[in-house]
């Protein structure tokens, strides 16, 4: 451990206000990250989370070793790690594209957490080098993102054979576009005479870039497809 240190381990008023600075600190870089790309949970909110954790760990060692109470200094910071949970549940949403965002985020909060955690225990040099790896990974590895695959959407297609829906089907194998869910119902005697007969509700992942409009259309022009939308 670096020496430079050594006088801010106890609880000080002056080690207190370090602390506070610190975990502040941390917290306010990584927030300040999430904030630049728009997330639900951005600079207050990280400082908060690192602040609270470590003035929630300071409190435990405070009671233990300067008030001589009997208890569990470690419970104070396993409570604080329990409850980042439900704030990091918050930043986690479902877009109507099936698509899941905010667990990036959430990690960090809960990581946030811990590195207060560390700073109010005084483990100064975790809670830094833990925010720097934060930062790192943040912002270093945002370029893998390129290489996952286009989220999986779902169209609904009317047809009235149902060779029509053949067509759909050897359509999307040949672009490699993987057919997740298949839910076909009949429209037999549902309205006029002009109803199409059957419907299906297509759940589509494809594994590259795909151009939703052009599918669309590819399919809409196929013999005996009524009608093609995204759902």
């Amino acid at each position: 451990m670096l020496a430079l240190f050594d006088p801010l381990r106890r609880i000080t008023l002056v080690s207190t206000a370090f602390r506070l600075f610190l975990a502040c600190l941390c917290g306010a870089a990584i927030g300040l990250e999430r904030s630049a790309k728009n997330r639900p949970a951005g600079f207050r909110t990280h400082m908060l989370v690192c602040l609270g954790a470590a003035i929630s760990t300071m409190t435990g060692i405070y009671m233990f070793t300067e008030r001589h109470l009997l208890m569990d200094i470690s419970r104070m910071g396993a409570q604080v790690i329990t409850g980042l949970g439900f704030i990091g549940a918050g930043t986690i949403i479902v877009t109507k594209k099936n698509t899941v965002k905010g667990l990036t985020t959430a990690a960090g909060l809960w990581t946030c957490g811990i590195i207060g955690l560390a700073i109010g225990s005084g483990f100064y040099e975790g809670g830094i080098l833990a925010t720097a790896f934060v930062l790192f990974i943040e912002t270093g590895f945002g370029f893998l993102g390129k290489f996952r695959r286009p989220p999986e959407f779902r169209i609904l297609v009317h047809y009235e054979k149902k060779q029509a829906l053949d067509q759909v089907m050897r359509f999307c194998k040949d672009n490699r576009i993987v057919i997740n869910n298949l839910r076909i119902r009949s429209d037999a005697g549902a309205g006029s005479e002009d109803a199409s007969l059957y419907s299906a509700e297509i759940a589509l992942h494809p594994t590259k870039s795909v151009d939703r409009t052009l599918l669309l259309d590819r399919i809409v022009n196929m013999a005996g497809i009524d009608e093609a939308e995204e759902i």
